[in-house]
């Protein structure tokens, strides 16, 4: 690599941050990226470690050390070409990707790993500065026509890659505006919309089309979905317009906790206190769920769960705590026992530096209300055995809450639009689709094909983009009998 002996001389540079108490008052990023000189030191940092598990420790196997070294050395423009070559939208990815490829990293074990992250980021801000990111429209077309339903990262990565080959994509979308739960279901903190408007046009300028406000199917969305949708178009339709269509709509399907009070007012699916706040930031109208001087609990402690502790704080919540079913995780994982893989270890985010109690082992019992008003949520301590869990006895107590979020995951896609297109499901109700051999991401329905949450079930956004692009390439061997499309 740049200098052999960097990752020995040369420490981390830390994300920068926004103090807490400014960057509460606002809903823009409060990340900067990397000057050139400290990305230069991160890059000098990568070892010439001989296998680099980073590249498969990231779902689209990004050739992390090629371009590390070329930050070191001051090539960007090469930087961007290597870094598009295996994902369509790092600056989404190098923004609210957890970053498996820094837990694989070779230097992890005994060190701090590379901040991957972080020059990536970098890499796409200043490409994107310097104007390099720039339309890449088909040579010639080849006449045929892909309808993909759904516009988060995975429909969005699969159309761009049919785009380019030569193909008329159209691109389905239920709400208002393009981009999946990264455009409403994120917060701008995190992700700054202007990027998802920045690529969209970029596409436009490729030949991709988007249609919103558009529901495939007319079925009954379960509570908790939102819908924009002023029309419909049926799966026939779709079918006998395109000649192969692509299902990339995300688990949507919230967990629920059915225990009683779950009718009092207050309890809330996580998603529908962040959606009308990004709608809000964006210009709509106002968030009808305000927690302004309440006291906030939100129950399930992956990344929903924390956005929503960072929207509540922006708020200016009384209080916010937030409870997890399982069990505390360690501080710190046992690195060589469990690298490259991704550890069980205790996560903080910036929401969680901002303000907010946080609590392990605790199981919701009843949420309790006065005149049909959540005041409270009875809970108790839990007991982890074997993996087993049980009550402790006597550890009943009440939590303070005139607000409570739901943010315990997502179950499934909406069960309707496979059963209007007679997909086949599988054990978890996910669209059923192999993805690897022959007929990779098809489904039993000829012509239909399915990629990102809609058959893997929730996942993080880099598997989105994975299977996006791998399902255009499924795609075009199926329409042209081969296809130059990377895997």
């Amino acid at each position: 690599m740049g200098k052999p002996t960097g990752f020995i001389e040369l420490q981390r540079v830390p994300d920068c941050y926004e103090k807490a108490d400014s960057r509460v008052t606002h809903y823009r990023e409060f990340t900067p990226h990397l000057s050139d000189a400290d990305a230069k030191t991160q890059g000098a940092r990568c070892m010439d470690c001989g296998i680099p598990f980073c590249n498969n420790g990231c779902p689209v196997n990004n050739i992390i050390p090629d371009w590390n070294d070329l930050v070191y050395r001051g090539k960007w423009r090469e930087a961007i070409g290597v870094l598009h070559s295996t994902n369509n939208f790092p600056e989404f990815t190098s923004r609210i990707c957890p970053a498996p490829c820094e837990e694989a990293c070779t230097l992890n074990i005994p060190h701090t790993p590379v901040g991957i992250k972080s020059i990536e980021r970098a890499i796409i801000d200043k490409a994107g500065e310097n104007g390099w990111v720039v339309p890449q429209p088909p040579v010639r077309k080849t006449g045929k026509k892909v309808a993909v339903v759904g516009s988060g990262p995975a429909g969005m990565a699969a159309a761009q890659q049919l785009a380019r080959v030569g193909h008329d994509v159209t691109v389905y979308e239920k709400n208002d505006r393009i981009g999946g739960l990264l455009r409403y279901g994120i917060p701008d903190f995190k992700l700054d919309k202007r990027l998802i408007d920045w690529r969209m046009a970029q596409m436009k300028a490729e030949g991709v089309k988007f249609v919103t406000s558009t529901m495939v199917t007319d079925a009954v969305l379960p509570t908790g979905i939102i819908n924009d949708a002023k029309k419909t178009i049926s799966p026939e339709q779709l079918q006998k317009k395109f000649d192969a269509v692509i299902l990339s709509g995300g688990s949507e399907a919230p967990r629920d906790l059915p225990i009683p009070g779950r009718d009092l007012a207050g309890v809330h699916f996580a998603l529908e206190f962040l959606i009308p706040q990004n709608k809000e930031v964006s210009g709509g109208k106002k968030n009808p769920i305000n927690v302004k001087g309440k006291h906030v609990l939100v129950i399930g402690g992956g990344d929903t769960g924390s956005d929503c502790v960072g929207t509540s704080n922006r708020h200016g919540a009384a209080s916010i705590t937030q409870i997890e079913l399982m069990p505390r995780p360690p501080e710190q994982e046992n690195g060589p026992l469990v690298w490259p893989y991704w550890p069980l270890k205790m996560r903080t985010s910036s929401s969680h530096n901002e303000g907010c109690e946080r609590d392990w082992s605790i199981g919701t019992k009843e949420f309790i209300g006065e005149n049909g008003k959540l005041t409270a949520v009875k809970a108790v301590r839990l007991e982890w055995t074997g993996g087993k869990m049980s009550e402790v006895p006597g550890s009943e107590f009440e939590i303070r809450a005139d607000y409570v979020f739901l943010a315990m995951g997502f179950l499934n896609p909406v069960s309707g639009v496979l059963d209007a297109f007679g997909v086949a499901k599988d054990g978890r109700n996910n669209a059923k689709a192999e993805t690897e051999g022959k007929g990779a991401y098809a489904t039993n329905v000829k012509g239909v094909f399915a990629a990102g949450d809609m058959r893997r079930g929730q996942s993080l956004v880099v598997w989105a983009i994975r299977e996006g692009r791998q399902c255009a390439r499924a795609v075009d061997e199926f329409l042209m009998g081969s296809s130059t499309l990377p895997r």
